[in-house]
């Protein structure tokens, strides 16, 4: 693997830490002598496009608050993430503003009586998007990696849904399942 790349776990993620902590991302990327960061680079409500309706199971062209970021390690793009919440779940709350949120997403749905218990991701590969190019700094056609996650709540109930674009080449994921 270069030194450009990057191994992640998906486990911290999806876990809600104290509200005095810094988020995963941030606390990764410093426990590797590194700088992670993130810019928030709109968020707000939107009507559901059939992808993220299917995600998230609710009607297409319903109302869900997306909140898009451009992760950074040691100040280069490695993540264009699109995260959505059903609009029931994030109007009213920061989820649905532009400010960092203290300890991440994930605690603050936790603090609402959020919790996710499942989760469910798809990896695939493609070319990147032209509206991908500029923020991730490839070149029209590089390979990036997809990976689109569905959090769930003890009731089965998609509380949010991600849809996180990395650049191939940077980029390389582990799973670890425990059993039993």
């Amino acid at each position: 693997m270069g030194e450009g790349q990057w191994t992640s776990a998906s486990m911290p993620y999806l876990t809600p830490r104290a509200e005095s902590e810094s988020d995963a991302w941030t606390a990764e990327s410093a426990a590797r002598g590194r700088v992670g960061g993130q810019r928030i680079l709109h968020a707000g409500e939107q009507p559901a496009s059939e992808e993220v309706a299917r995600m998230l199971r609710v009607p297409a062209g319903e109302s869900v608050v997306r909140r898009r970021r451009l992760i950074e390690l040691d100040g280069v793009p490695c993540e264009l993430t699109d995260t959505f919440y059903p609009a029931a779940i994030a109007l009213g709350t920061p989820l649905a503003g532009t400010a960092k949120i203290r300890g991440g997403a994930v605690t603050l749905l936790a603090r609402l009586g959020h919790t996710g218990v499942r989760v469910v991701e798809h990896v695939t590969a493609r070319l990147s998007t032209t509206e991908e190019c500029g923020p991730l700094c490839v070149q029209p056609g590089e390979p990036v990696l997809v990976v689109s996650r569905v959090t769930l709540d003890s009731a089965d109930r998609a509380i949010q849904a991600d849809v996180m674009v990395m650049p191939a080449e940077r980029a390389q994921l582990r799973y670890e399942t425990r059993i039993g």
